[in-house]
């Protein structure tokens, strides 16, 4: 399998799951009109499909490990079923995350979501996999999660009228958060394998990871759309099969983008020096990434306050510090 050799390139494999991770919920802008919980049908799917082409091609190449067929016939049981679990922890965490952003909005959602997620992840990795210089990787953690906090500020002072902030949304955007920061320390014991032998190689875990995000799909998703939790009326399911093919197109593309970014994680990850607490605090700066999005290709912010604008700015100084601290971490 191919697998980084370098430190450099281990971060640069993190810094593109940030990219894919922060990118591909563009997809379903493509899609207007269209309900989440009908997208998330073929999102799921492409999720699966990314990890079966990444395998069959990315990881059976290369003179490193087992190629990736054998990596998954010879995993061990207890490692499967981690990673599997790793998927359905993410999968309900990012249902229930779409779900409070719906029902507080991102000024609420997004500093309780995910920058609980950021800190639960990053320090529960840290004592699954201890690597890194401690100080700078949370210090850099403490850094992005103030980053994260005035991308909110800056979308609250955005909204003329902001929503209304219910209990229901805080408590669904805290077991969002929970639980997304919960997922990636499964997924980094489901690597290290079992009585010092060697796990499963990320291409593997991805796969085994995707089947939970598939197989949990299906009740959690029909729960949803029998009674979403944003208040809205019940999702008709005939609707995804009338729904266009571009739209099915871009929820598939959607699924493969976010599983190009975790399969870089994990790679980025088992590399020498990182560890999975380091590779999961640069992937969560994904948050950022869509900010970018919103910003210089949707154009969110147009016509928005000057104080939004200085959040921004504060934001992007922010991120950039903790990036550095949690990059260089590894190296100290």
């Amino acid at each position: 399998m191919l697998l980084p050799a370098t430190y450099q390139a281990a971060l640069l494999l993190m810094l593109l799951s940030m990219l894919c991770w922060g990118s591909w919920a563009n997809t379903l802008k493509l899609c207007p009109g269209y309900r989440f919980q009908l997208f998330y049908w073929d999102y799921a799917i492409g999720v699966f499909l990314g990890a079966l082409f990444l395998g069959l091609t990315a990881g059976s190449h290369g003179s490193v490990g087992l190629p990736f067929l054998s990596d998954i016939v010879e995993s061990p049981l207890e490692s499967m079923k981690m990673a599997a679990l790793g998927g359905v922890v993410f999968n309900v965490a990012n249902l229930l995350l779409v779900a409070a952003i719906d029902i507080a909005g991102l000024a609420v959602a997004f500093p309780v979501g995910i920058g609980l997620a950021l800190v639960v992840g990053s320090v529960w990795s840290y004592l699954v996999n201890p690597k890194a210089n401690p100080i700078l990787l949370f210090g850099g953690v403490a850094l992005v999660t103030v980053a994260i906090i005035l991308d909110a500020a800056a979308y609250r002072a955005r909204e003329k009228r902001s929503k209304a902030t219910s209990t229901r949304g805080i408590v669904l955007s805290l077991i969002a958060g929970v639980l997304m920061g919960s997922f990636y320390p499964l997924v980094a014991r489901a690597m290290q394998g079992e009585r010092g032998d060697p796990g499963p190689g990320p291409y593997a875990i991805a796969t085994f990871f995707a089947v939970g995000v598939l197989l949990s799909t299906v009740p959690a998703n029909l729960i949803l759309m029998w009674k979403p939790l944003d208040g809205k009326p019940r999702v008709d399911g005939s609707g995804y099969w009338v729904a266009l093919w571009r739209w099915h197109f871009a929820g598939i593309l959607g699924g493969m983008i976010w599983c190009a970014g975790a399969v870089a994680n994990f790679l980025g990850s088992g590399a020498h020096k990182v560890g999975p607490a380091v590779s999961y605090s640069i992937g969560q700066g994904a948050t950022m990434i869509s900010a970018c999005w919103g910003i210089f290709v949707w154009h969110e912010f147009a016509g928005s306050p000057p104080n939004a604008k200085k959040y921004l700015v504060l934001m992007f100084i922010f991120f950039l510090l903790g990036l550095g601290a949690i990059a260089l971490a590894p190296l100290y």
